[in-house]
């Protein structure tokens, strides 16, 4: 998908001041809530902002809420639509239903079932198209030409990026003496609508962008000096895997944004799993990325008042499994072992009996034979549990060598 390009300019501050006024009946004026836990953990003072407790699951409604509230009664008339395999969807149903405007929603045919459920619950026609999202793109442009309906473009357009520019508004109201401003990066319409918001109201107010190590669009482009798109994006954080801003976005940034930074997909999983156990949070991969820039000390924010912006919640439960798994494993409070035994009665039940003398609780057992890399005679026996606490696992390895087994800890 090549460069967006849109001819209007930038929203003013006025504009955002008459987006908060349109969208204060309908969209949360979520959270602003200081977390100890992170503020403990990166030295800084972490203030959350909770837009994963937004309607429909994350900032998206605001922008097209506002975008479809300006339409005029014959583009009403002719519906909307976009391109979208997650919240941007969300966001233009539920908005264009409680508009009582017509929306199609074009997604790809890999997109999660549980995504095309909540689209479909909002209103939206969803039609399933293509392998990519820009097979799923240029189909929504071809109907668009067919039928006139207005094409809703996730970040790219002066009402989308002022709808999403209330939440810097929303920020300054709730705590006036914020330093920071952590905002995740895809095509860049949040952090171009909140920087415009902040830097009129303080100047002084940082905002540092953030995006996945891999789909750094918006940093390649600043650093090239114009909006370039990659030619791929990997990254489990599919909210912002964008691969070009717009150049509305662009402009927004490389005058108003003061840092960017990128982190790993390791480090967005970690976090997450952070927020859920120590804050009780829900997020999705890319609703972190702007708390995991603070905790893996991307930029220096130490002694200072920071608002990550918690962006969205609406994740994969495949992806949470993953997630969840590896954070009890880098806990040290999962383990997970390989044995090789020999294929006898009464041989797994000795490996089990020193779990149960530690109420290590099994999570799965997996039994191998058929592999050429096990021996005839023998079994390969993977076995995950859970423990008590830390120490636990070095007791168990020293007892499978006293057992002469041989063994492997799996990560």
């Amino acid at each position: 998908m090549s460069v967006a390009v849109n001819q209007h300019p930038l929203p003013r501050f006025s504009d955002i001041i008459n987006a908060q006024s349109t969208l204060s009946k309908v969209v949360k004026q979520t959270p602003l809530e200081r977390s100890k836990s992170f503020s403990a953990m990166s030295g800084a003072d972490v203030y959350l902002k909770l837009e994963n407790f937004q309607t429909t699951g994350s900032f998206k409604v605001r922008g097209a809420y506002y975008k479809i509230s300006n339409l005029t009664e014959e583009e009403s008339a002719k519906g909307v639509l976009c391109a979208s395999a997650g919240n941007h969807a969300q966001g233009v149903a539920y908005a264009a239903t409680k508009l009582g405007v017509k929306s199609t929603v074009f997604m790809p045919v890999f997109a999660p079932p549980l995504k095309v459920i909540a689209t479909r619950s909002y209103g939206a026609e969803v039609i399933l198209t293509g392998d990519t999202f820009d097979d799923a793109f240029n189909a929504a442009l071809e109907f668009q030409q067919k039928t006139g309906a207005t094409f809703v473009h996730p970040f790219n357009d002066p009402h989308i990026i002022a709808g999403q520019g209330t939440v810097g508004l929303e920020i300054f109201e709730q705590l006036r003496e914020v330093d920071d401003v952590l905002v995740p990066i895809g095509g860049g319409g949040l952090i171009a609508g909140i920087a415009i918001a902040l830097k009129q109201l303080n100047p002084g107010i940082r905002i540092i962008g953030v995006e996945a190590d891999g789909a750094q669009s918006m940093k390649v482009s600043i650093e090239k000096g114009e909006p370039t798109a990659l030619n791929s994006v990997n990254t489990i954080a599919d909210g912002i895997a964008v691969k070009s801003p717009g150049n509305l976005t662009f402009e927004a940034a490389s005058k108003l944004v003061d840092e960017f930074v990128v982190v790993n997909d390791a480090e967005m999983a970690r976090t997450a799993y952070l927020l859920l156990q120590r804050a009780k949070i829900l997020t999705e991969p890319s609703g972190v990325a702007a708390m995991a820039a603070i905790l893996y000390q991307k930029t220096n924010v130490k002694g200072r008042k920071v608002v990550p912006i918690i962006s969205g919640g609406n994740i994969n439960m495949s992806i949470l499994e993953q997630i969840l798994d590896k954070g009890v494993m880098d806990e040290g409070l999962r383990a997970r072992i390989q044995v090789l035994i020999p294929d006898q009665a009464g041989m797994l039940k000795s490996i089990i009996s020193i779990l149960e003398k530690m109420k290590a609780n099994i999570h799965d057992i997996e039994h191998e034979r058929s592999t050429t890399s096990v021996p005839v005679g023998y079994v390969q026996v993977t076995i995950t549990f859970n423990l008590q606490d830390t120490t636990q696992l070095p007791t168990l390895l020293t007892e499978l060598d006293k057992k002469g087994m041989q063994y492997q800890v799996l990560r």
